[in-house]
């Protein structure tokens, strides 16, 4: 900030304007403060999605837990709110409300520290860590986590939304793995919740989203994967209503060992793409198999018969699964949303395939349906870990759906109606089989939090009545 910060004998930032108290914040903490205008100022209010246009009061850049801390208490002081965010995934429920006009947001992404316990299998992970952060510090140690699609995803935010990683179907989400949270809550005041302390925040921090104050580290556990083969699988738009009614039937008995899903992608042509991607429409059924190379193949025959173009499934370290679903390597415009199923027939694989195949109009990049199921079933993760000795799930124990479909366009100068109504034409079409609840971090559009909650809803308003009755912390998903 530019402004001349207040006297020293301005002790109290509640008493001053809005620009004074921002420049008394901006001397008394590591980080830094800016408002608009000052250099810097677009790129510090930038969501990872950059069609969003995000425009706060302010943006407070912390550089540890402490400035955290005085960004809370100053902001309510000021009759502001709060939106805490590292990458900015998902921001667009939360700047479509009001752009931020009465909030400071506090931007956590240069908290990128992680600490391993190998012994115990525990990592603690800063706010603004990413999972590229985290797979660094411990595939050399021979363990994994359980990660995000890409490098660069949040580990707080995809944590505190479930997170369903590459090993969901035989861990579950990856806040049922959380042992530990520290966390600012409206007061201003660090907390440290774990089962034992604040129990009721800790169950809604795990799958509840932001709502209940700024996650300054996350502690979970760690995995030993013996046997990883992944990779893809890759034919011709052309086939697609072949392949995805092959993979849909493939999915009816998979163990729990294997993740996958399948896409169509319409890919532009990119000079960092290899020649089999480039400029191509494509399906593709990606795949995660904890087996050992035998069983693997044992378990690809259906597929394999079909004869993919492109074979990459290949025995592997966990690190590498941060590039199997090839997500853009940085910020990028997009426009996307996504929807559970309860269940896929071949009458729901055939609506999809009518908006997403080679004969529709679609102007979508990836239109895709993952396969849920598994230990990702709520009952199915609450039984797992009562047997296990682990404390109850949080909020979003599993999700209570068999398949997720998710479709996103790159947006373009021109192309916003166009992506909109490919969008709307392809969940629509799949309405018909769509689940009872709807998943936060696959949410890229406003809900009503009954969506996500059910009947938990009025416990987490319990908690967040408890702890930010004034609500001074803005998430991209309130509730309410």
């Amino acid at each position: 900030m530019n402004t001349p910060v207040p006297s020293a004998t301005a002790t109290d930032p509640t008493t001053l304007s809005l620009r004074e108290a921002l420049a008394f914040l901006d001397d008394r903490i590591a980080g830094r403060v800016l408002i608009p205008g000052d250099p810097g100022w677009d790129e510090a209010r930038s969501a990872w999605n950059l069609a969003i246009d995000q425009r706060p009061a302010a943006v407070v850049i912390a550089a540890d837990a402490a400035d955290v801390a005085r960004t809370v208490r100053t902001a309510k002081g000021l009759g502001l709110a709060v939106a805490p965010q590292a990458t900015g995934h998902n921001a667009g429920p939360l700047a479509a409300r009001d752009g931020l006009a009465d909030a400071i947001l506090l931007r956590t992404h240069e908290l990128r520290g992680v600490e391993v316990d190998a012994e115990s299998r525990i990592a603690r992970v800063e706010a603004g860590a990413q999972w590229g952060d985290v797979v660094a510090a411990v595939a050399p140690l021979g363990l994994t986590a359980l990660a995000g699609s890409s490098h660069d995803v949040g580990v707080v935010g995809y944590t505190l939304g479930g997170g369903i990683s590459w090993l969901a179907r035989s861990h579950g989400v990856a806040a049922n793995h959380v042992v530990a949270i520290d966390v600012v809550t409206a007061d201003g005041m660090a907390r440290r919740v774990d089962a034992e302390h604040d129990a009721e925040l800790f169950w809604a921090l795990r799958g509840g989203g932001g709502d209940f104050g700024v996650v300054t580290a996350l502690e979970f556990r760690l995995f030993d994967v013996p046997a990883l083969s992944a990779g893809m699988l890759l034919w011709s738009i052309e086939r697609t209503a072949d392949v995805m009614a092959a993979w849909s039937a493939w999915t009816a008995d998979l163990p729990a060992s294997v993740t996958s899903l399948v896409r169509a992608l319409r890919l532009p042509p990119m000079p960092e793409l290899p020649p089999f991607l480039s400029g191509r429409s494509l399906v593709v059924v990606e795949v995660a198999m904890q087996e050992d190379p035998a069983r693997v193949d044992e378990l690809l025959a259906p597929l394999r018969a079909l004869a993919p173009e492109v074979d990459t499934v290949h025995p592997q370290n966990s690190d590498e699964l941060l590039q199997l679903h090839m997500d853009p390597p940085q910020p990028t415009p997009g426009y996307g949303d996504g929807m559970l199923l309860a269940e896929l027939p071949p009458a729901a694989i055939r609506a999809f395939v009518d908006e997403a195949g080679p004969d529709s109009s679609s102007a979508l990049l990836s239109a895709e349906i993952r396969h849920l199921g598994a230990m990702m079933r709520p009952g199915v993760a609450r039984a797992a870990a009562s047997a296990q000795g682990r404390p109850e799930p949080g909020v979003t124990a599993g999700i209570d759906a068999g398949y997720l479909v998710f479709g996103v366009g790159i947006a373009m100068p021109g192309n916003a109606d166009a992506l909109a109504e490919s969008l709307g034409r392809l969940l629509a079409r799949v309405e018909p089989w769509r689940a009872g609840t709807d998943y936060l971090n696959f949410a890229e559009h406003s809900r009503l939090p009954e969506r996500f909650f059910g009947d938990d809803l009025e416990r987490l308003r319990a908690v967040k009545q408890a702890v930010d009755p004034t609500k001074v912390i803005r998430s991209n998903h309130p509730v309410g």
